[in-house]
């Protein structure tokens, strides 16, 4: 049981953290702080409309979370199949290794900097939150 305690910690501080984001909505001003790079350049990083995506992650309306940022609503499927990945892995006894190629961290960092660009752009103002 104990070689399940990390996995099983950082899912109760996941879920934790968007009960929060589901009860305290987002789209009110003055629960969360403003991006640092919206508000002083007025570029929307790739993490903008996060926690309004989760929000309505949480309240079942997934439409909604894509609008907002649709690499945080991918990521969250990404994380629950890693998460229990991990987790069959830890109950028989096996570590979690995930040996990605260089090549697969560059092609991550250029989807990011691809859907970062994009969504600045006037024709990619649908990605924007």
């Amino acid at each position: 049981m104990r070689r399940l305690g990390t996995p099983v910690g950082i899912l109760a501080a996941v879920t934790a953290a968007f009960t929060y984001v589901g009860t305290v909505d987002p789209n009110d001003p003055g629960h969360y702080p403003v991006c640092p790079l919206l508000r002083l350049t007025g570029v929307l990083c790739p993490g903008c409309g996060g926690l309004r995506s989760a929000h309505a992650f949480i309240h079942g309306d997934l439409g909604t979370a894509l609008s907002a940022n649709a690499i945080a609503t991918v990521g969250y499927f990404l994380f629950a199949a890693v998460w229990v990945l991990w987790l069959t892995r830890a109950w028989r006894g096996r570590p979690l290794r995930i040996g990605l190629a260089p090549a697969w961290w560059w092609g991550v960092g250029a989807v990011l900097l691809i859907f970062t660009v994009v969504r600045n752009l006037p024709f990619g103002s649908a990605l924007a939150p």
